[in-house]
């Protein structure tokens, strides 16, 4: 991903910092208002209509103040969703997935089996470690969170543990994965964009990225104690509700088993999605075909009919199966691609909204405030640091604040003689972990929606993401691996 604003600077003049934080601010209030009215259903709407007056108030500025042409916006906005174009794909893939994976009787067997394995007291330490190690190897949080992640959730449920710490020790896992894989989409555009080699910076982010995720564990590993509660009765109940409703068997197993398959050899993310969408929609109808009939059920239909409706309404809607215990009822409910659509609205908006951000200048004009505050090696990192939360913010997207954050600072990082390796960590250690705490961010609008966890109320317990910034100052501060420049320009640093 690329934003190329070569031509926007031809045609107008840089807005006055004041005047560009503008918008910022009157997005910021609106989304809290909308929040404290609307709560969990703020992605329904009030979000969604946050952003776009948030876009009038820019566009309104640019275009009276500065006479700035509307073409302008329109190719900044048709390039930014372009760009983002794969993303919406995935985000229907993930509706198709999560509703076929329960339909068919995957998250069920892994929730009937989970509960019975795994102690209260150890849940959320193992189920940070399971998501950090299926998501290094898949390479994304984002599948990590929608296949396993679902599931512990739903063992989280029978065990009585809280979601919100749950969601944070599943989310914390899952971002430790995605930054530290060489798979990850975050991780190869960090360092391409700061032009370091991919390994060297993978190395170089272990030195904050690992304390971090050893002092997340710790604290999930203390929270544990005292959760053992009285979780027998609700297992039980979880269990009997599961094993009467779904034809529970390990051979529904093969589906992940192939999906991480599929993970190994590399396969592109909306591939692997869609392909074990398929492979579960097979598998309901050899083994939870009661189930499917019940969903599509109508007046006339034959068993063969109302079982291929109730695949499609797996796929594309909402689906409601009665196990006769109402806690678990609302766990194996599922919204399809359907379920999606809010998130997709939300995140068209959003990018709206970085579009015209980009193209007023406003975008540039903060920035610029931002780097003129540098004047040591501490100031240049929390500078990168503040720059990335900040256009996650503004932009709604990580990729666009990463990429905006290394074409940034490249400059400065080579005029004050700091390795660029620095530069490409400190944009994982800002950009990539912080954008799933913003509600409005496609991350956390997505997340937010999987897990069925509002960001708001899980963001306290992902403490990987909001700790990894503060590690980031820490090793700034005390300098600890942080070396100046000895190699050419042109010269990818080297350990």
């Amino acid at each position: 991903m690329s934003l190329n604003t070569k031509h926007i600077k031809d045609e107008h003049i840089l807005p006055h910092p004041l005047v560009a934080v503008i918008p910022v601010i009157v997005l910021i209030c609106l989304l809290a208002q909308v929040i404290y009215l609307f709560g969990s259903d703020s992605l329904a709407g009030g979000s969604q209509i946050a952003l776009l007056m948030a876009i009038a108030v820019c566009i309104s500025i640019s275009m009276w103040v500065y006479h700035v042409r509307w073409k302008t916006f329109e190719r900044q906005m048709m390039k930014t969703i372009g760009d983002v174009s794969p993303t919406l794909l995935i985000l229907l893939a993930v509706g198709m997935l999560s509703g076929s994976w329960m339909i068919s009787g995957v998250v069920p067997t892994l929730i009937y089996y989970g509960v019975q394995i795994m102690s209260p007291s150890f849940f959320l330490v193992c189920s940070c470690l399971i998501c950090a190690l299926i998501s290094v190897v898949s390479g994304s949080s984002w599948t990590t969170i929608a296949t396993i992640g679902v599931a512990l959730l739903g063992i989280s449920h029978a065990l009585g543990i809280s979601e919100a710490w749950t969601a944070g020790a599943i989310i914390s896992g899952a971002y430790f994965g995605d930054k530290m894989s060489p798979l990850s989409d975050t991780t190869i555009l960090a360092s391409s964009s700061s032009n370091v080699d991919l390994f060297v910076h993978i190395r170089y982010m272990v030195y904050t990225t690992v304390p971090t995720f050893l002092i997340a564990l710790t604290i999930y590993f203390f929270a544990g104690f005292g959760g053992e509660g009285d979780a027998s009765t609700q297992v039980a109940q979880y269990t009997e509700g599961l094993d009467k409703t779904f034809n529970i068997s390990l051979w529904t197993l093969l589906v992940p088993v192939i999906t991480g398959i599929l993970i190994a050899r590399r396969v592109p993310s909306l591939i692997v999605l869609f392909s074990s969408s398929i492979l579960a929609g097979i598998t309901a109808l050899l083994l939870q075909p009661h189930i499917l009939e019940q969903i599509g059920s109508g007046d006339g239909l034959s068993r063969a009919s109302a079982i291929c409706r109730g695949l499609a309404i797996t796929y594309f809607g909402g689906t409601a199966v009665d196990t006769g215990f109402a806690p678990l009822n609302e766990l194996v409910s599922t919204n399809g691609m359907a379920g999606m659509l809010n998130t997709i609205w939300l995140i068209l908006c959003a990018m709206c909204f970085g579009a015209v951000m980009v193209a007023s200048r406003m975008i540039e004009s903060i920035t610029n405030v931002i780097v003129s505050w540098v004047r040591n090696r501490f100031s240049l990192v929390a500078s990168t640091v503040c720059t990335g939360l900040f256009f996650n913010i503004s932009t709604g997207d990580q990729f666009i604040s990463i990429v905006l954050t290394a074409d940034m600072y490249r400059e400065t990082y080579r005029k004050q003689g700091y390795e660029r390796r620095l530069l490409s960590r400190t944009t994982e250690d800002a950009a990539t972990v912080t954008s799933v705490l913003i509600p409005w961010n496609t991350c956390g609008m997505t997340q937010a929606t999987v897990l069925g966890v509002a960001t708001l109320t899980y963001l306290p317990y992902c403490f990987f993401n909001y700790l990894s910034p503060l590690m980031a100052l820490f090793m700034a501060a005390i300098g600890w691996k942080i070396k100046r420049e000895e190699v050419p320009l042109d010269t990818v640093a080297q350990e």
